[in-house]
């Protein structure tokens, strides 16, 4: 198939996330991994009275929130709008805070994030070698763009995508079609001469099929179809895959 762009997801489909790169601290006895020690760091500068595991706690919960509230028609809940759960859930009063306080909390959170996306050694050589023949873009679903553009460019690919397309910007996720049509409107091809790549049969694969885009699936462990979702294009292991589909 002649394709004139290909759209990637963005995790673990580009980058892998590694839990194990996130800090570590101990709740209630136990060692967990997750930015809420950094959080609480800077919550204690206008909150003291919140110790971390409350802090560890209201960010759970303010996950929780907003992948219910994602899951009732894929409208996406922006970071800004989980935070603001996350000062609800502690009793405190948001505008009562300095300015851009959320915003310190919301950059820390990310950074940790950026930090523990792990970017396979052998996708930049590929993509560099597929921005010679096609438009490329990155389609993800995500609370907060800056994330996405940090971890891009700390793997130093950022400027081989025309366009990258961030649920939060849009305001909609995958499947919807509302973020695939978004992005292909800024690359300026038509859905029947591209391909989506994503790890996710019932995001990635879903979507893409029901406006007529090809899907290749990255299905690294050899999952079942879930019911109801049409056979991709191609089902690959590994991104590197893309190279003998496209003949590269």
């Amino acid at each position: 198939m002649p394709y004139s762009a290909i759209l990637f997801d963005l995790f673990d489909t580009l980058v892998r996330f590694d839990r194990e790169r996130m800090p570590q601290i101990e709740i209630n006895g136990k060692t967990v991994r997750s930015s809420a020690g950094l959080l609480h760091a800077i919550l204690t500068t206008q909150a003291p009275q919140v110790g971390l595991d409350r802090c560890y706690e209201a960010l759970g919960e303010s996950w929780r929130e907003a992948e219910r509230l994602r899951a009732i028609d894929h409208r996406e809940v922006p970071a800004a709008a989980r935070f603001a759960h996350f000062f609800r859930t502690l009793g405190l009063d948001e505008t009562a805070l300095p300015d851009g306080f959320g915003r310190a909390l919301i950059d820390a959170h990310r950074n940790a994030l950026g930090r523990a996306a792990e970017f396979p050694a052998h996708h930049g050589p590929l993509l560099r070698r597929l921005a010679e023949r096609y438009k490329l873009a990155v389609v993800s679903n995500f609370d907060y763009t800056p994330t996405a553009l940090d971890i891009l460019e700390r793997a130093g690919v950022v400027d081989l995508f025309e366009t990258i397309v961030v649920s939060d910007e849009v305001g909609w996720r995958k499947p919807r079609r509302d973020i695939f049509d978004a992005a292909l409107g800024r690359l300026g091809v038509g859905a029947q001469e591209s391909l989506f790549v994503g790890d996710r049969a019932d995001m990635d694969v879903l979507g893409a099929q029901q406006i007529g885009m090809d899907a290749a699936w990255i299905n690294r462990d050899g999952e079942p179809l879930p019911a109801g979702i049409q056979a991709p294009t191609y089902e690959i292991r590994d991104l590197g895959e893309l190279a003998t589909i496209l003949k590269l």
